[in-house]
This record gives C-alpha cells, sequence and structure tokens, in this order.
C-alpha cells in the first residue's frame, strides 16, 4: 500500500486537500484490487480493523456504530411504521445489521455493487457482516440506479450508504439519483443518505441538498461524531416525501431498555434530535439560508 508509510496509514485525498488523517498499522490484513476498486483491510493499533476503499477509510472498528446507527435509525424513526426498507451500497454490512434490528421492518433488500467488499467483510469484519445473516435480508449484487428502476414504489425507507463523491459514487449526490429514490418510495417514504462534511467542503452539502429539495418537500440535514473520518464528523442528507414532515423529532421513541435490548451505543431518541441541531451557526445559514 503506497498509503502506508513507516508504519503508518494516511488517507491523503483530494476531497480534504491540505490535511489527512493517520492509522498506526499492525498488520495489513488483505489488499486487491477488485473490477471497481481499490479494497484493503489492516489492522490498527488505535481503532482495530479498518476497511479502505480507494485509500479512503469507510469505517473502523473502534468507531463504526456511531454512523451506521444514525444513519440508520435516523430515517427509520422518522417514518411511523418502516416495514420495508432498501440499503443502496453498505457492502461491509453494518448498516444492515442495524435495520434489521428495528422490529417494524419486516423486509431489507440491499443491493450493492461489489460483491467483493461483501466477501471480505464477512471474513474480516464479521462483527458487521453479521447483518447479512438476518432473514429480514435479501441481498442483491449488482448496480443500484436499475435496482430501483425495477422497483417503483417499493419502499418505506431508502438508505444509501455511499462512498464519497468521487469517481463513480458521484453520480450518488446528483438530483437524478435523488429522482430516482422517490419513484421507488411508497407514500409517506423517507430517504436518508451519506452527505459528507461541512467542514471540507459546505458547498458541495449545499449543492446535495438542493439536488434533494428539488425532488423531496421537506429535506435536513443531520450529524454525527466519527472520529476516524474527515474532521470527525459525517452528514446526512435525510428528506421525506411529505410535506413540512418534521423530520428532527422521532415518530417511533424507543425506551432505555429497548435500546440495551437492541445493543444500541450511540443512538437515542436525544441524539436524533441533536443531530438536526449541532450546526454552527454560519454552518446553518449557508445551507438553509
Amino acid at each position: 500500500m503506497d498509503a502506508i508509510q513507516k508504519g503508518w496509514f494516511s488517507e491523503i485525498n483530494e476531497l480534504w486537500p491540505g490535511q489527512c488523517f493517520s492509522l498506526k498499522v499492525k498488520e495489513v490484513l488483505h489488499e486487491e484490487r477488485s473490477e471497481f476498486q481499490d479494497i484493503s483491510i489492516i489492522s490498527t493499533f488505535a481503532h482495530g480493523r479498518a476497511l479502505i476503499l480507494d485509500g479512503i477509510i469507510q469505517c473502523t472498528e473502534k468507531d463504526e456504530f456511531s454512523y451506521q446507527e444514525m444513519i440508520s435509525f435516523i430515517p427509520l424513526c422518522c417514518h411511523a411504521n418502516p416495514e420495508t426498507c432498501l440499503i443502496v451500497g453498505g457492502g461491509d454490512g453494518g448498516v444492515a445489521r442495524e435495520v434489521v434490528k428495528h422490529p417494524a421492518v419486516k423486509k431489507v433488500y440491499q443491493v450493492e455493487i461489489d460483491g467483493r467488499v461483501v466477501e471480505l467483510s464477512k471474513k474480516f469484519l464479521p462483527n458487521m457482516a453479521c447483518g447479512f445473516d438476518s432473514p429480514k435480508l435479501s441481498l442483491t449484487i449488482g448496480d443500484g440506479f436499475e435496482f430501483m428502476k425495477q422497483h417503483v414504489g417499493l419502499f418505506d425507507v431508502i438508505i444509501t450508504d455511499s462512498s464519497d463523491p468521487i469517481g463513480p459514487a458521484t453520480s450518488l449526490f446528483q438530483e437524478s439519483y435523488f429522482a430516482l429514490m422517490k419513484k421507488a418510495l411508497k407514500p409517506n417514504g423517507i430517504i436518508c443518505s451519506q452527505g459528507g462534511t461541512f467542514w471540507t467542503d459546505i458547498d458541495h452539502v449545499k449543492s446535495t441538498l438542493d439536488h434533494c429539495r428539488k425532488q423531496f418537500s421537506t429535506v435536513a440535514y443531520a450529524i454525527t461524531s466519527v472520529p476516524s473520518y474527515p474532521c470527525g464528523q459525517i452528514g446526512f442528507i435525510i428528506a421525506s416525501t411529505e410535506d413540512k414532515d418534521e423530520l428532527k423529532t422521532p415518530k417511533k421513541v424507543f425506551s432505555d431498555d429497548e435500546l440495551e435490548l437492541m445493543n444500541l451505543k450511540y443512538y437515542s431518541a436525544e441524539t436524533h434530535r441533536a443531530a438536526f441541531e449541532g450546526l454552527p451557526r454560519a454552518t446553518s445559514k449557508h445551507l438553509y439560508g
């Protein structure tokens, strides 16, 4: 791995010029070039195992639960009865692991373009890939665009767990993608997409929100803390087909006992609300005008 120098992996990318996040490496567990991307899995001293795609950290064992829980439970709890869910991407299995926990969810469809990510996650990241074992889940290896074109009006919730907006993933941040998701939703549907961090490119976040607003009646931006992501924070684009739907307040509130039973380490009704309210004043003004 060219990114490993003197025992450290450094995430150097044009998306965040002039800065990088580094992890001290115990061992390189696997690396290959799949049909779609470079895949690396390393063991680190501080963050456990890490999945890296095209040189960008996708998840680490230490902090992955924050991202997986929030991208899953925010949209699920924004919906009154999320029986049928679609996951686009998420080849490590972490989002699937969380979505199937929700008691209202009866059926989960997942479409992931790169089957090698799924296979390698099952081998090296079993604590996330266990999501693939649920009887609720139906996994398709293929293109998410084509899958949604063939499944119109089927889903209560669509979650897009994508990589960052570079290369093939760029299309997942455009208006055409939000239009496709809208058609795949049932009435009163909710979507949630990885939305980047305002610390590195607030104009990109704003443009993604604008693309989404052209298709959805109610749109918001939520954040969560993930130390191994750029600037330690990641955002989500949350949207509803319903006009003036209240996304900041969960329709389903779980008790502490229920949260413990589902083994949720980060998400709660309190973190749900805070995810929408924790934006700096200048950022909120820029994104919402």
